[in-house]
């Protein structure tokens, strides 16, 4: 996947990359793109098959998103190694540094970009500068790592709601992508899904990790925005067309009012695209 791809990517699917018979699968489900998993999802005995099942898939011309194995692991080196040439955006896992990001991009070569996944309260701390590396795409939160290290529920969103909101500061200040949420583990509660997904809008995320397919469509539903969202931007901006001050439905329109608008307008898909700074 190119970097523009997943920075806008509403879903991501992990698929564990020692089942290479689901790849096309889920390449086909529906979500924006997909991540062949070397990490959590294999077995230690199943690395290097893992490796090679995905390194064949993407040399035959198909496109993901790669989570590697960690830097402190033994598997790091030859994942970067076996994927040179054939991957332009890697996943990190427990990104706790800048240092470790910008070196997973250099061992792939120019032009690589990296996800960090931010699941460890070091982590956390650190995500401003992890997102201010140049290689970054966007952040990736974890949340099931990240409660396990802090003892809480990963399920409660009160818990988890500083470290989450300080990964949207630490984004929205390097000027990176919106951040990606981590997954609803609970693949039959669809009424979880959604709320976790709607937690995760409020807070500004613009993305959620997906771990089957059946989550794609409820995600994206959620993170849709609404018929009167729709209404509302679309007067403010056709208020604001060729005034300097305008008012809609007794609301001053200035550049916050307009900015806000174009957003949710991107979030649907009208190609208003992303708001300029200023």
């Amino acid at each position: 996947m190119r970097w523009d791809e997943v920075a806008r990517a509403r879903t991501l699917l992990f698929v564990p990359g020692h089942r290479p018979d689901r790849f096309a699968k889920a390449a086909a489900a529906g979500a924006d793109g997909v991540v062949l998993d070397l990490e959590d999802a294999v077995s230690p005995a199943d690395k290097d098959a893992a490796r090679e099942h995905v390194r064949a898939w993407l040399a035959d011309g198909n496109a993901a998103v790669v989570r590697v194995n960690g830097a402190d692991t033994e598997w790091h080196d030859d994942d970067l190694a076996a994927l040179t040439g054939l991957v332009t955006v890697v996943m990190l896992p427990k990104s706790e540094a800048a240092s470790e990001v910008t070196a997973t991009a250099a061992a792939l070569g120019s032009g690589s970009g990296i996800v960090p996944l931010i699941e460890t309260a070091e982590g956390v701390l650190g995500a401003r500068e992890i997102c201010a590396a140049p290689v970054t795409v966007r952040p990736a939160f974890g949340s099931i790592d990240l409660a396990a290290q802090l003892g809480v529920n990963p399920d409660s969103q009160r818990a988890l709601l500083q470290a989450r909101s300080s990964l949207v500061l630490a984004a929205a200040a390097a000027g990176c992508a919106a951040p990606l949420d981590g997954v609803t583990a609970a693949l039959d509660d669809q009424q979880r899904l959604v709320g976790d997904t709607e937690h995760a809008l409020e807070l500004g995320f613009t993305g959620k990790l997906c771990v089957h397919p059946r989550q794609i469509a409820p995600v994206h539903a959620a993170l849709a925005p609404s018929e009167d969202e729709l209404r509302w931007a679309r007067g403010v901006l056709a208020a604001a067309a060729g005034e300097s001050v305008a008012v809609y439905e007794g609301q001053m329109v200035d550049r916050p009012v307009i900015l806000r608008a174009q957003r949710i307008l991107s979030r649907a898909g009208e190609g208003v695209g992303q708001p300029a700074d200023g």
